[in-house]
């Protein structure tokens, strides 16, 4: 039997995104550990059966003695498990949990680059200055032999790959995470006036202003409700505060809805999703409204492209532009047999290409093929 870690940030990323992965490891007889922070996520995660094990790490510390801690912490953690292999996830636990692989010599390694982010999407100063930082730190984390980077586009992978941050052999592309298409299954629209949902983080760089901005313009226009559903993300630099939310609820632009345990009832109570983002992954959120049968409206950006057939499943609109977001909604709250039509197209795509057992399987052998070189 096999050990296997899988390791991130947060408690919520794991349960949120890995819970399904888990199982299907479970089921082919190997050992899942879960590594993160604690959070209110921890009893879910034991509550299905896995061991947790806490890991403290600050998703904005840069305090050098903390950060090294951290490493060392993670490194202990190796040598007490000794796992057949480590998969780590987001930017601080691929940097640090390579390290620290480097420090007790765990034998194979993935590393899942589940987005480029803010540090690579960001503007400002901090941004750019993290940018070249993080660029020199991956280039050495991500260079061990018994190691796969896992991105979930093709366009991130050739940006590590143009930026020598990795190589062609020991880097794959996954398209995201995958969904659970029994878990979300097809429901037709409700009846009512149209609701149009943004999920996800409550971050600029989700594109949620420019979804508010053109919210603004098509007030006038339709009749439809507009709904927020989720969180500020206080380990973001680009996390939207409470009071800029609870300002537009004011102003009566949107309905704040907040965090939502079952998502499944958000996508069966509305009629078109929305995530105006700025750049991807690969969005879970789209994967799982469009498995739910709900026509998308999002960015041509990496990541975001890629979960949509643009005017079968959903419509594209370029970045930033509120006035082609306001339009490309317009079309859609006025179109029931639109949404009706690229809301079952949208669910057979989502069935063929990005099923969690299309996914999880592929993830499976790239740990496979790991052990084999190890051997």
């Amino acid at each position: 039997m096999k050990k296997i870690l899988l390791i991130a940030n947060t408690d919520w990323y794991l349960y949120r995104f890995r819970s399904s992965l888990a199982s299907f490891l479970r089921m082919q007889g190997n050992e899942v550990v879960f590594v993160s922070p604690s959070g209110r996520f921890v009893p879910d995660i034991q509550e299905q059966g896995f061991r947790w094990l806490a890991w403290q790490v600050g998703r904005q510390s840069v305090n050098p003695i903390s950060e090294v801690e951290a490493i060392l912490e993670l490194a202990h953690l190796y040598s007490l498990e000794e796992p057949s292999l480590v998969h780590l996830h987001t930017i601080k636990p691929v940097i640090y949990g390579s390290l620290a692989a480097k420090i007790a010599k765990a034998p194979a390694v993935v590393h899942s680059i589940t987005g480029r982010g803010y540090v690579f999407l960001g503007k400002d100063a901090k941004a750019r200055l993290l940018k070249t930082l993080v660029k020199r730190i991956y280039r050495f984390a991500l260079s061990s032999r018994s190691s796969v980077t896992i991105f979930e586009n093709e366009t991130d992978r050739n940006y590590f790959l143009d930026e020598n941050l990795v190589t062609s052999r020991a880097s794959s592309v996954i398209e995201g995470v995958g969904v659970d298409v029994e878990h979300y299954s097809y429901s037709p629209e409700p009846d009512g006036i149209p609701v149009v949902v943004l999920a996800g983080r409550m971050l600029w760089d989700k594109g949620v202003g420019t979804f508010i901005d053109a919210v603004r313009l098509l007030r006038s226009k339709v009749s439809a409700r507009f709904i927020l559903v989720g969180e500020p993300d206080s380990g973001n630099p680009a996390s939207i505060d409470v009071r800029t939310l609870n300002d537009w609820v004011d102003e009566g632009v949107v309905e704040w809805w907040g965090w939502q345990a079952d998502m499944r009832s958000v996508f069966a109570s509305c009629h078109i999703v929305v995530l105006p983002s700025f750049g991807e992954g690969l969005p879970t959120i789209l994967l799982e409204a469009a498995a739910a049968g709900r026509p998308i409206v999002t960015t041509d950006v990496p990541g975001c492209r890629d979960v949509i057939v643009d005017g079968s499943t959903g419509l594209l609109v370029p970045q930033q532009d509120l006035q082609e977001l306001s339009t490309a909604l317009e079309r859609l709250i006025l179109d029931p047999e639109l949404r009706a039509t690229m809301g079952k197209a949208g669910r057979e795509f989502i069935v063929q290409r990005f099923s969690s057992s299309i996914i999880n399987r592929e993830t499976y052998r790239i740990y496979q093929n790991l052990w084999k070189q190890s051997i």
